[in-house]
């Protein structure tokens, strides 16, 4: 039977797309978590602070974004000039993350699944990439993803365009806040994607 191991991710990067210096930016941190399951039978919420992963990376360019930069570094444990330095090497870093979703996807029973706020961003724009570039592959397919902004449009018959989480019915919105961590902002998206996923039709 076919089975979704739904993984959480969320990324904080120093500008809008990946790639070495003069060309593209870097991704500083990467968090992930599961969210849940899917089979024949429906949706199976996981608590998500049962499985994570966090790593903080080195770069891989030199340019910067100042605007991104200021924006990520808040949920830094450190600043990215330290990262330089002490951040996890991506080839160290995107083995690792590969490593972690093989083993949630034998936990779990099936194979992953990236849920992101928007997927097209955390996942389709910036982990796809680091994972082909770093870690030569991924456990994802470049098709395999659901972006919980489309899913909760759906859910509730309103046009995407000006849907924030902030414009959420309240029963869906969290309590956990946005913090720019990238751990805590994929716990909050797991917390999210699970009360759209189980919203009942008014």
């Amino acid at each position: 039977m076919p089975r979704d191991v739904y993984v959480s991710l969320d990324v904080e990067t120093d500008g809008p797309i990946p790639g070495p210096t003069g060309w593209g930016f870097s991704m500083l941190s990467l968090g992930a978590c599961i969210a849940g399951v899917m089979d024949d039978t429906g949706f199976q919420p996981i608590a998500p602070d049962r499985s994570t992963f966090y790593v903080e990376l080195q770069p891989i360019s030199d340019d910067v974004n100042a605007e991104a930069l200021a924006a990520c570094e808040r949920g830094l444990s450190m600043p990215r000039s330290a990262l330089v330095h002490h951040g996890t090497p991506p080839t160290v870093a995107m083995r690792d993350f590969v490593r972690w979703v093989e083993a949630a996807e034998r936990d779990y029973r099936g194979s992953a699944v990236a849920v992101g706020w928007p997927s097209s961003w955390d996942f389709g724009t910036w982990v796809f990439w680091y994972l082909t570039r770093f870690a030569g592959r991924s456990p994802f397919s470049h098709g395999q993803h659901r972006d919980i902004r489309d899913l909760a449009a759906d859910r509730l018959q309103v046009p995407i365009r000006g849907l924030t989480k902030h414009r959420l019915p309240a029963e869906l919105r969290t309590k956990r806040r946005h913090t720019h961590n990238a751990l805590a902002d994929a716990l909050e998206q797991a917390e999210l994607f699970t009360r759209v996923m189980t919203r009942r039709d008014r």
